[in-house]
């Protein structure tokens, strides 16, 4: 099959597409003729060789795909050869074909393509197990999310309104602002031109949000804890600024906050099952009524990865960036 691996050269980690061996399954896989695959962040990470594959998972980068079903294990009673799904994944994603355990897997919502179809898994899954799992958002209470106009953002805010929740969220420019205005975000923030802090404090009365969704970590966090409401949760869940910060620990004590981490590519796969059977039954109903749809940015073929990288580096997108095969 065809794959993207990445091809070192002295300062430089490119993507090329090259041949490599089709993978077989296992009794609880099923193997997916690709037809679209997302493009997230980790990717990103994992080129630059800073996010290593944990040791059962395909070194091909790749988290998320939409495709058909063409083997399954025997094991498997849930899919069938043909039908077309899409899947969360530990790994594989850059390929023609790519092992899914059966229980990460999904039908495509009704009148979804492809493309549309491979944007979901990472984000929603994520967004999901953070914000409503973990965190517990209720109608009635307010999120804050950084980052509005990434996959993961533009997820959150939708999810959130969706269920009734009052929305803040931050962004790099006005035009990004507008977009997440228009994605229903109560309020935007371009944090190059206010302060996030005044700007929630204001919005809620002085009160603060009851949740914020971090991917950026380092010197957000004393500001983040500064916007949470009494009784706050505050889920981190990237580090983009760095992994060390100083808080005032009077502060988390006083407010009852809560502060949590969490990554998913390493979690098992009793763990993103239950998380897949809350979306089949919550979320997957308001993508099939339009209610909610994933923001896609740009598709590229497999064969352009590595441009689809230097578009994610450059945050200059809005949404989610894939690949069609």
């Amino acid at each position: 099959m065809l794959a993207v691996q990445i091809q070192s050269n002295a300062d430089t980690k490119q993507l090329v597409v090259k041949d490599c061996p089709q993978p077989s399954h296992r009794d609880n896989q099923i193997l997916i003729h690709v037809k679209a695959a997302g493009i997230n962040r980790p990717d990103i990470v994992q080129r630059q060789g800073l996010y290593p594959p944990p040791p059962d998972a395909s070194p091909i980068l790749g988290l998320e795909v939409a495709g058909t079903v063409l083997e399954i294990g025997s094991a498997v009673t849930e899919f069938s050869v043909g039908d077309p799904v899409c899947a969360l994944v530990t790994g594989g994603g850059y390929a023609e074909y790519c092992l899914a355990s059966a229980c990460c897997c999904l039908p495509i919502p009704r009148g979804f393509s492809f493309i549309e179809a491979a944007a979901l898994p990472e984000t929603f899954f994520t967004v999901w197990s953070n914000v409503f799992d973990r965190a517990g958002l209720q109608a009635g209470e307010s999120l804050l999310v950084h980052g509005g106009t990434s996959g993961i953002g533009t997820t959150a805010i939708q999810l959130a309104k969706a269920f009734g929740s009052r929305v803040v969220t931050t962004a790099g420019s006005d035009e990004k602002c507008r977009r997440c205005l228009q994605l229903a975000a109560d309020l935007a923030v371009n944090y190059r031109q206010q302060d996030f802090v005044e700007a929630v404090l204001d919005f809620t009365g002085g009160k603060g949000v009851d949740v914020i969704l971090d991917m950026v970590g380092g010197d957000y966090l004393p500001r983040n804890l500064k916007s949470l409401a009494i009784d706050g949760r505050l889920m981190q869940i990237g580090i983009q600024h760095g992994g060390k910060a100083e808080i005032n620990m009077a502060a988390l004590l006083m407010k009852r906050l809560t502060l949590a981490g969490s990554t998913l590519r390493s979690r098992s796969d009793e763990f993103k099952a239950n998380i897949a059977r809350q979306l089949r039954d919550k979320v997957w109903p308001l993508l099939e009524s339009g209610q909610v749809k994933p923001v896609i940015d740009s598709v590229f073929p497999l064969a352009e990865a590595d441009r689809a990288h230097r578009l994610m580096e450059s945050s200059q997108h809005i949404g989610k960036i894939v690949l069609e095969l």
